[in-house]
């Protein structure tokens, strides 16, 4: 899609203001394979207003609709998760596409940076309490006060991935092996279905030096188990080569759940917590066959969708390292 008009934006934004601003610095930031990210300023009275407008590109592969994930930001943020404050919520007749403005958040979302650079040093130290404190928090959300969302148990996830499978037409062994396992390990439910995130990793943070300042990308959002999250959080793929860290690449898996646990959390078994590492990776490994094809078939040209191809094959060799006790 084309770059935002500034017209256009300053038209949308009236409606919050109370006046026509003057928008300027538009640019489009670079990752989110599933969805277009915009920054820019609007200026109105002597003051300024740096936002985020989020949208969806012309093929859209999200599991929640715009008008979702807006209502779930609020909610999150009623709850006390650091999240970006929703303003305005897109209509066609805006002639913006599918999405909503945020307030920016400033801040590094770019995992290398966080995980090496020197400025964040003291951020890594504080980052694993914080991400443990923002689950707890997320997994607290009153069910009332949150859109329509699916129910996505173990049993239906398993189910939903081995149906891609089959219906990909390609082998991947290491995929079907670890469905199999899977399947013969399903966790007890405990307790009424939560608030899932459903992508909350590393690179879906916004951080400065002082450590976790917002979560972003809730568009995977559902209702289900919490420790979705926490194993989404270990997958092996959203270290970023930190593997003797592995809650997020910053952390320990003990340190994560003592302050999930702290923070009123339901601390998992190992068993369990090893039973959502694996599902989630056989997840991302899904969503990298996915996001490939998208390009391949000329949905949408994308090199980084291209390149997230050659993942599969990674995420199948991490699965078996799961299934042999090693998370």
């Amino acid at each position: 899609m084309a770059a935002p008009a500034n017209e256009s934006l300053s038209a949308v934004l009236r409606q919050w203001l109370g006046a026509t601003p003057t928008v300027d610095n538009i640019q489009r930031v670079s990752g989110g394979a599933s969805r277009e990210t915009w920054l820019f300023d609007a200026h109105v009275d002597g003051v300024t207003y740096p936002l985020v407008m989020r949208r969806d590109p012309a093929a859209n592969n999200s599991q929640t609709d715009r008008s979702t994930e807006y209502q779930l930001l609020a909610a999150a943020a009623a709850a006390g998760v650091a999240v970006p404050s929703v303003r305005v919520m897109l209509a066609p007749a805006d002639g913006l596409g599918d999405g909503f403005i945020m307030d920016r958040v400033e801040g590094e979302t770019i995992p290398r940076k966080i995980l090496r650079d020197d400025v964040y040093s003291n951020a890594r130290a504080t980052l694993t309490a914080q991400c443990a404190t923002s689950l707890a928090a997320i997994h607290s959300v009153p069910l009332a006060s949150l859109p329509k969302l699916a129910h996505q148990d173990a049993r239906i996830q398993i189910k939903q991935w081995q149906s891609f499978l089959d219906g990909f037409g390609e082998p991947h062994p290491g995929f079907e092996l670890g469905l199999r396992w899977m399947s013969e390990r399903i966790p007890e439910t405990v307790g009424d279905p939560k608030l899932v995130h459903g992508d909350f990793r590393n690179g879906n943070f916004i951080v400065g030096p002082d450590g976790l300042r917002a979560v972003l990308d809730w568009e995977l959002a559902h209702l289900g188990d919490p420790i979705e999250d926490l194993g989404w959080l270990c997958v092996r793929a959203w270290r970023f080569g930190n593997t003797d860290k592995p809650a997020g690449g910053f952390g320990s898996i003990t340190e994560l759940l003592d302050n999930y646990e702290s923070a009123g959390g339901r601390r998992p078994s190992d068993d369990e917590l090893r039973f959502w590492i694996a599902l989630g990776t056989v997840k991302w490994g899904g969503i990298c066959m996915m996001q490939a094809f998208t390009h391949l078939n000329g949905m949408v040209r994308s090199v980084e969708l291209a390149a997230i191809g050659r993942r599969v094959a990674e995420n199948e060799w991490d699965l078996l390292k799961i299934i042999d006790g090693e998370c």
